[in-house]
């Protein structure tokens, strides 16, 4: 089954894991890291797990008041996969925001002629 291209976020998190390989990383550290939501990140971390570029485990050391997390590290064939990517472009900064246009101030009501008051005298 052919899989489809990898979505530049997913590329993001594959780079971000390459850079340590061997090192497991939990899921929030790359939400950090990569300043993605959890929401995002963990069905990524999902999709590259089955397709095999990424292996999966439970932390092992239990600390009282908070559930096991969930580990994540590159595979061989993400390693591989991370490597055919090549280096990742340079940050470029984000071109300036251009200026409001001008817009010309609307035009001011028309002013009936004043009317004088008669005194009767």
């Amino acid at each position: 089954m052919a899989h489809r291209r990898l979505s530049p976020r997913a590329v993001a998190v594959l780079r971000a894991l390459a850079e340590d390989p061997e090192r497991w990383r939990y899921g929030y550290d790359l939400c950090n890291q990569l300043g993605v939501a959890a929401g995002t990140m963990y069905p990524i971390l999902i999709r590259l797990a089955d397709r095999g570029m990424l292996e999966t485990s439970w932390e092992t050391e239990r600390v009282p008041g908070r559930p096991a997390r969930h580990l994540y590290r590159l595979t061989g064939a993400g390693r591989a996969h991370a490597a055919s990517l090549g280096p990742a472009p340079a940050a470029t900064p984000a071109p300036p925001k251009p200026a409001p246009a001008a817009t010309p101030a609307p035009p001011k009501p028309a002013r009936s002629p004043r009317r004088l008051r008669w005194d009767g005298a």
